[in-house]
């Protein structure tokens, strides 16, 4: 009979959820919601700055949520002002860009190109399409985040993701 002392079990449970964590990290990417802008970011993460993927993930969901709204209130009016909507898919394109939301980013590509044709129908799908790749994806992160959470909280760290898959 194997029995196990309280830190091996302890041990056990860490390795499994950061294999857990690892298996997770890699299907978003190979189901297209992260590129790796993503990795990026989380190789700038060390012991001087352990949150720093949280505050720019958290960023991200504040600003994307503010821009989802202006956008959706400036397709709402009579006169469109289509630059003003450009302008705003511009910055979301930006900010999804710049974390590694790589389905939010393609959305917006699209959105921009409706937005240049001034194709009010195109853009109000667009912006169903964009905010519900931003909800897959904001779903998917905070998951991540509670993954990470859980792993510091039983005294690991957070494994690297490697590029060779």
């Amino acid at each position: 009979m194997l029995v196990l002392c309280e830190g091996q079990r302890q041990n056990m449970e860490v390795d499994q959820m950061q294999r857990q964590y690892l298996d997770y990290t890699k299907s978003l990417f190979l189901e297209g919601f992260l590129d790796g802008q993503f990795l990026q970011l989380q190789q700038l993460q060390d012991e001087n700055n352990p949150d720093f993927v949280v505050e720019v993930v958290s960023l991200f969901f504040e600003d994307s949520e503010r821009l989802l709204n202006d956008l959706t209130f400036s397709l709402e009016q009579k006169t469109i002002d289509f630059k003003k909507v450009d302008a705003h898919v511009h910055q979301l394109k930006g900010s999804s860009s710049s974390i590694g939301a790589q389905r939010v980013k393609n959305c917006c590509i699209a959105f921009r190109n409706f937005c240049e044709e001034q194709n009010i129908d195109a853009c109000l799908s667009c912006l169903q399409q964009v905010k519900q790749e931003y909800c897959h994806v904001k779903n998917k992160l905070e998951t991540l985040i509670r993954l990470e959470q859980q792993i510091v909280a039983a005294g690991g760290s957070i494994p690297v993701m490697e590029f060779s898959f």
